[in-house]
Formats: structure tokens, C-alpha cells, sequence
């Protein structure tokens, strides 16, 4: 029986997919969008950092680092999205992101089985690994029916972006255990706060992006 938990995550993901489309189309939605992420995310993790550091000159530092940080991923995605040379692809760094994370939830409710790390109770063995079979089976559709990139560095860039983008996931989580918080926020129903659901995505993407241009590019 699917519970009520996996529903409101899964009608929360529609708007959230719609935005992302929208973003792609209209520059405009997309400043708003990245601003909105920005601001959102970098008082989420300034919370979470209080919570963790009570030394005030490690908080300052963490504080800079993170609106640095956000700053310059918001930037560097506004650039990459506007141009048409990229956005097919960016939008396949995005797609990566999403399928791992559905791919993990799937197979780790489905399979359960051994506990991946003590960082994230919920975090599975198989989980991870249908992170990464989502993640991989998306290569072979985008390249048959959206690019004319090679198979094999579809299947590299997906590989990589994955790993990242569990990482990623897996760092939130150890500082959010180290603050004895569940969730960054409440701002979407069922995902907990903005951070909670980009948390991959602000490792992944920027990896993904150098990929891009190294295999790409030849640099």
C-alpha cells in the first residue's frame, strides 16, 4: 500500500517539475526561480549551521562560504540554461538528479534490505544502487530521442552526476543529524524544505557542468 507520506511527496514533485520546465522556457521565470532558490536555501542552511557551530566565527565562515557558494550555482545555471548550446543538455543534468532520486526512493521502499551508512537511517543499499540504474537507463532515451551526443558520455556524465548527487544528499543529512533536525524547512509538503530537495542537485549539477564541457568540449 503506498503511504500517505509517498503521495504528498509525489503531488508536491508536479508544480515543482512544471516550474522547472517553465524555467527552461522563460529566462524570466528562471531569474525568479534561481533568486527564490538562493535566498531560500542559504537561510535554511544558515539555520542548520546554528544549530550545529557555536562558535561564531565558524558560523560566519560557513555563512559566507554557503551565500558564495549558492550565489555562484545560481549564476553559473542561469548562464548555462540561456545558452542553446547547453540547455539540452543542462536540462539532461537536471533529469539525471530527478531520476536518481525517484529511482532511489522506489527501489529502497520496494527492496529495503541493508542500511547504506548510519549518516541517513532511510538510505539503502538498494536504494543507491536504483539511483544508479535510474540514473543510467535515462542515457540510451535521451540519446536515441534528444541528443547527439555520444552513448558512452551520457552514460559517464549519468554515472557521475548520480554519485554526486547521493553524496550530496548524504552530506545534508549528516548535518542534519548533527543538528538533531529532520528536515531544513517545511516550505514543500512531504520533501521538508528547499534544501532538503536540492541538496544533490547543488553537488551534482556543478560536476555535471564540468563533464559537460570536458567531454563535450575536449578540455
Amino acid at each position: 500500500m503506498i503511504s500517505r507520506d509517498f503521495l504528498t511527496r509525489f503531488f508536491t514533485s508536479i508544480p515543482l517539475i512544471i516550474i522547472l520546465i517553465l524555467s527552461f522556457k522563460y529566462p524570466i521565470i528562471l531569474k525568479i526561480v534561481l533568486i527564490f532558490i538562493s535566498i531560500i536555501s542559504w537561510f535554511e542552511f544558515k539555520k542548520l549551521i546554528s544549530k550545529i557551530f557555536k562558535n561564531i566565527y565558524y558560523k560566519l565562515l560557513m555563512n559566507l562560504f554557503s551565500l558564495i557558494y549558492l550565489s555562484s550555482f545560481s549564476l553559473a545555471l542561469f548562464i548555462f540554461i540561456s545558452n542553446d548550446e547547453y540547455k539540452t543538455l543542462m536540462s539532461y543534468l537536471f533529469l539525471i538528479c530527478i531520476f536518481s532520486d525517484i529511482g532511489g526512493l522506489i527501489f529502497g521502499k520496494v527492496f529495503k534490505g541493508k542500511k547504506l551508512t548510519k549518516i541517513s537511517p532511510n538510505k539503502t543499499v538498494s536504494g543507491s544502487i536504483g539511483s544508479f540504474f535510474s540514473s543510467l537507463a535515462l542515457a540510451p532515451i535521451y540519446f536515441l530521442f534528444f541528443s547527439n551526443e555520444s552513448l558512452i558520455n551520457l552514460l559517464i556524465i549519468a554515472l557521475f552526476v548520480s554519485l554526486f548527487c547521493q553524496i550530496g544528499d548524504l552530506l545534508i543529512s549528516f548535518l542534519k543529524r548533527k543538528a538533531n533536525v529532520e528536515d531544513t524547512g517545511n516550505i514543500l509538503p512531504g520533501h521538508g524544505g528547499l534544501l532538503d530537495r536540492i541538496d544533490g542537485m547543488l553537488f551534482a549539477i556543478p560536476l555535471g557542468i564540468i563533464l559537460l564541457m570536458l567531454l563535450t568540449k575536449g578540455l
